[in-house]
């Protein structure tokens, strides 16, 4: 998603977790690593086959919403961790993005959660968030509860970390109309509802994810990057839901371990405190294996075939 004057053949950025390829001034390739975050640090340890995994989910869900009649920068798989997209400008200055921008990544990522979970029952938790501005009639919610109605939220996309956004500032730095940013709204919705029935045949629950969009040359919406993966959506395993557990089964393992050791509040603490951050701890090989075999469990689940 480079800029095209950045078209040259090889390796253009290594991200967290995915490598971007330059393949023309038209398309870049997208190298799914077997590399892991959270926090926005890059943990020191390979997650076996966790990219191939990421690769092939995310083809399948481009695929099943461009059977739904929306727009995508997927064009094919080169390899089994590897797919090629339709490059989109990234432009960093918000100021020159208008309403009249085209080819270009819309600055925003866009989370939509459908039960009470992660960061949004930390914020109804702390009275930040009240529960009736979410569709219940009472003071407290308890985790796991499914939400009257889906709730999204917008946040930056750019910037070092992410900074939740109300719909004017959202409108403001991303060139979208009033009429635009509905129309996401309402896209994402549709996504989310077919989404739920696909996982549903692997007895998962789709509990919230992250989506990115982007204006092709038209400037139609268009979906990009890639989602409905274990790093970018929260699922739960509907039997063991309904028997009242919620086994998370996304990076949120690997999230949560992180949260057991302390080495979370560390790390924010020092964010909040201007300080310098401590480096984030190798997993145990014990946690490496099971994160593994969670992404290839997740992979056959979503998916509905063996991944080998």
């Amino acid at each position: 998603m480079n800029n095209p004057k950045n078209a040259d053949s090889g390796l253009s950025r290594e991200g967290k977790v995915k490598n971007v390829i330059n393949a023309s001034e038209k398309e870049i390739e997208f190298e799914f690593s077997d590399r892991i975050s959270v926090f926005d640090k890059i943990i020191p340890s390979k997650i076996p086959y966790k990219g191939e995994t990421l690769c092939r989910e995310g083809a399948f869900w481009f695929k099943e919403v461009e059977k739904l009649g929306f727009l995508t920068h997927f064009i094919k798989l080169t390899n089994s961790n590897k797919m090629l997209v339709k490059r989109v400008n990234i432009i960093y200055d918000y100021d020159k993005i208008n309403q009249d921008t085209k080819n270009y990544l819309i600055p925003l990522e866009f989370i939509c959660r459908h039960y009470a979970a992660g960061s949004l029952l930390d914020r109804i938790n702390k009275g930040k968030i009240d529960p009736r501005n979410l569709g219940f009639n009472k003071k407290t919610v308890s985790y796991g509860e499914k939400l009257p109605e889906p709730f999204i939220e917008t946040s930056t996309k750019l910037e070092s970390f992410d900074r939740p956004l109300d719909k004017k500032e959202a409108l403001d730095i991303s060139g979208l109309t009033n009429e635009e940013y509905e129309n996401i709204h309402e896209t994402i919705l549709k996504i989310d509802s077919r989404m739920s029935k696909v996982v549903d045949r692997g007895d998962l629950i789709h509990v919230d994810g992250k989506k990115e969009f982007g204006m092709n040359e038209d400037r139609a919406l268009m979906l990009i990057d890639v989602f409905g993966t274990a790093d970018e959506d929260r699922f739960w395993d509907k039997k063991l839901y309904e028997e009242g557990q919620m086994v998370e089964l996304s990076k949120e393992f690997v999230r949560q371990y992180y949260i057991k050791t302390g080495y979370k509040d560390k790390l924010y603490s020092a964010r909040d405190e201007g300080n310098p951050e401590p480096d984030i701890p190798a997993l145990p090989d014990e946690m490496i294996k099971e994160a593994s075999n969670l992404y290839i469990n997740m992979y056959e689940r979503i998916i509905g075939e063996k991944f080998r």
